[in-house]
């Protein structure tokens, strides 16, 4: 029997590919526009290898927040990313569903961002971060427990460790 996340996974990807359609994913702890997904849609119709297109995240300010910090130095639109995106908001693109099975996923593993992303890319396909399509991040509202790790990171990673959390 499949992983609970990974059989909810593949159940989005049959109907994805089923209705010939792109897969969106957005995490509970962050907020879109109206016209957030056909934003990130458009983008990625424009780029024929494109797997994943995500929007950066931002905080109440309008400045780049976890998991993005490091792409504040992009000047551009849409970056081609070599790093992994993070699916706070995200799109996987039908080509991507096609050519990549999710119950490859592995049940021992708590999130599914990085390993879909590498696989994306060993599969020769192009991520993209758009920095135009920004969308609202609250990290960690849905695991209260990570807000240690900026408090109190010692007693965070204690806890990770003990408890098997966040296996990535």
């Amino acid at each position: 029997m499949l992983h609970p996340i990974i059989s909810l996974f593949c159940k989005w990807h049959k109907k994805a590919l089923e209705d010939d359609s792109y897969l969106c994913i957005v995490e509970s702890d962050v907020i879109i526009q109206p016209d957030t997904l056909q934003s990130l849609y458009d983008e990625a119709l424009k780029r024929s290898n494109c797997a994943l297109m995500a929007a950066v995240t931002v905080d109440e300010e309008g400045n780049v927040n976890y998991p993005y910090v490091y792409a504040k130095k992009y000047s551009g639109s849409v970056t081609e990313m070599k790093k992994h995106l993070s699916f706070c908001c995200t799109i996987l693109s039908h080509r991507l569903l096609r050519t990549f099975d999710f119950k490859q996923l592995d049940p021992a593993k708590s999130w599914h961002d990085v390993t879909i992303s590498h696989k994306s890319l060993k599969l020769g396909f192009s991520n993209y971060l758009c920095m135009h399509i920004k969308v609202f991040h609250k990290p960690h509202s849905s695991r209260p427990w990570k807000l240690l790790k900026y408090t109190h990171p010692f007693r965070y990673y204690f806890l990770k460790i003990l408890h098997k959390r966040d296996k990535i």
